[in-house]
């Protein structure tokens, strides 16, 4: 196991490592290796905006223990998408907003789907 490791409690792990802790951190990471295939952005642009998004949220008081980590990934990722023109802000909000309805009209414990009234909400 790697020595950093303990470092970042908040970091969810088995006996064999990290792991994701929720099923849309697995999605940001396969989403962003996808984009990185696609030759959407290189290594060191994601490696830049990574960066970037974790020093803005240590300035406004991320504790940085690990369990914000993929919050941070996605807002590099979108940021990336936006500034790359593969899609804008604009539409980036408009499907945030649409899960957020779809996720709130979803029982507990159910896969979320979005449909198209998600999106007149």
């Amino acid at each position: 196991m790697n020595a950093a490791l303990p470092a970042l409690p908040g970091l969810p792990r088995d006996g064999d490592g990290p792991v994701f802790g929720e099923p849309w951190q697995a999605h940001a990471f396969a989403m962003a290796l996808a984009l990185h295939e696609r030759g959407v952005f290189t290594w060191p642009e994601w490696a830049a905006a990574l960066g970037a998004q974790i020093d803005a949220a240590q300035a406004g008081g991320d504790a940085d223990l690990g369990d914000t980590y993929y919050r941070h990934w996605l807002a590099a990722l979108e940021s990336l998408v936006a500034a790359k023109g593969v899609s804008s802000a604009r539409e980036l909000a408009r499907y945030e907003q649409a899960w957020d309805h779809a996720a709130d009209r979803t029982p507990h414990g159910k896969p979320i789907e979005l449909r198209a009234d998600d999106f007149e909400a």
